[in-house]
């Protein structure tokens, strides 16, 4: 949980989650298909760049990135290609019998509570 990141954008990524289990129930046993979900971490891209920008301060989603290096168990940087590599694995052979998940690719960061104390926030919290 990143504080600040919540209200409508917590309650779809929920919903994503359900709709991926009962779509996976309902493609497999009509089609044979597999449907899973990616839920990424924090990643530096132009859109999320765009968000909360204010002439010198740092842009939510340097925040989230912080917040996420500070506290999640990998403390690293989380790239596209981390992103896709997973994709390219459910899509693969390996991952045949994977499907009504959400495979979260995030350092580790889902696993955590909300660590409201963190360092990385403290600028925000000001």
């Amino acid at each position: 949980v990143i504080p600040g990141y919540g209200g409508g954008m917590s309650s779809a990524k929920a919903q994503l989650e359900s709709d991926t289990r009962t779509l996976a129930y309902e493609a497999g046993r009509k089609w044979n298909v597999r449907v899973n979900t990616i839920s990424a971490g924090p990643l530096k891209s132009r859109a999320a760049s765009a968000i909360g920008k204010e002439p010198g301060q740092k842009t939510f989603i340097e925040y989230a990135i912080d917040y996420s290096n500070a506290n999640a168990p990998l403390g690293q940087d989380l790239y596209n290609d981390d992103v896709g590599n997973s994709a390219m694995f459910l899509c693969s052979g390996l991952a045949r019998t994977v499907t009504g998940v959400t495979l979260y690719v995030d350092n580790g960061l889902h696993a955590m509570g909300m660590a409201l104390d963190s360092e990385s926030m403290s600028d925000r919290n000001a």
